[in-house]
């Protein structure tokens, strides 16, 4: 056996359904999009993103999962036209928010999900799917992306399969099998005869920097779900005990950063 002979879309549907993640639904971001939108555009993660980004000859770009518009936003100034897709409204109303806030009259919004049709999707010359690509089907998520990509994809991806440090997971007896990351895409890719580029970008975790532990707990909570008044204990513990590992919120999180030429 070599691994020409592994079905790598196969077993990411596997893993994935093994991991018993379940996308949170449009209104889960709805309620979480007006105080995204409060934050800056910019940051550490997006600045890196777009200075590993090549805009030679493009003027379009295609943001999937565009959230508020951390990234198409940035580039708008440099193309023609941004679109920018999500499928929550209400990050789709602070993409319009913003693009007005900063004088931009060439970002188009479009309320669509990785699953639905796509026929009438613009094609574009870059395609970015920025913390985006966490789907059922990473097969068919990656052809989409090909067939509406001219010149180039950029997608970034969990490296390790958790977003939280697995420790403090674990201390609240809330460790999950891992989600698959970014090396399913890498094998998809190679088995289109398709050869990637990757680097890694390391960010704080999204525990860090908050206020104090009642914010830490609303984060902790969405993403593992509703804790108990037991498990709220324990993190409260966890949570004194260090102020700066409180404060770092545990281990930082990496994204693999992977681009490639859809013609391959």
């Amino acid at each position: 056996m070599t691994i020409d002979d592994i079905d790598f879309a196969a077993l990411y549907r596997q893993h994935m359904a093994q991991s018993q993640r379940r996308p949170k639904p449009p209104s889960a971001w709805d309620a979480r999009a007006e105080s995204l939108g409060r934050k800056p555009l910019g940051g550490a993660y997006a600045e890196t993103f777009i200075s590993r980004m090549d805009l030679t000859g493009c003027r379009s770009l295609l943001d999937v999962g565009c959230g508020p518009g951390t990234i198409g936003l940035l580039l708008a100034d440099r193309l023609e036209e941004v679109i920018g897709m999500d499928y929550s409204p209400g990050m789709l109303e602070q993409l319009e928010h913003h693009a007005s806030r900063l004088g931009l009259d060439n970002v188009t919004p479009l309320l669509r999900a990785w699953e639905d049709d796509w026929h009438d999707v613009p094609t574009c010359d870059i395609v970015v799917a920025s913390r985006s690509g966490m789907v059922a089907d990473l097969q068919d998520a990656l052809a989409k992306l090909n067939a509406h990509a001219r010149q180039r994809v950029y997608m970034t991806q969990l490296v390790g399969g958790h977003f939280l440090d697995a420790e403090l997971a674990s201390l609240l007896g809330r460790r999950r099998a891992s989600a698959p990351d970014y090396i399913y895409t890498v094998n998809l890719l190679h088995a289109q005869g398709i050869h990637p580029r990757l680097s890694h970008i390391e960010v704080p975790s999204r525990l860090a920097g908050t206020r104090d532990f009642d914010e830490f707990a609303q984060r902790v909570a969405w993403s593992l779900g509703e804790l108990s008044a037991e498990e709220t204990a324990r993190l409260e513990a966890w949570y004194r005990a260090d102020s700066r590992r409180a404060a770092a919120g545990g281990a930082p999180m990496r994204w693999a950063l992977i681009d490639w030429e859809p013609s391959g």
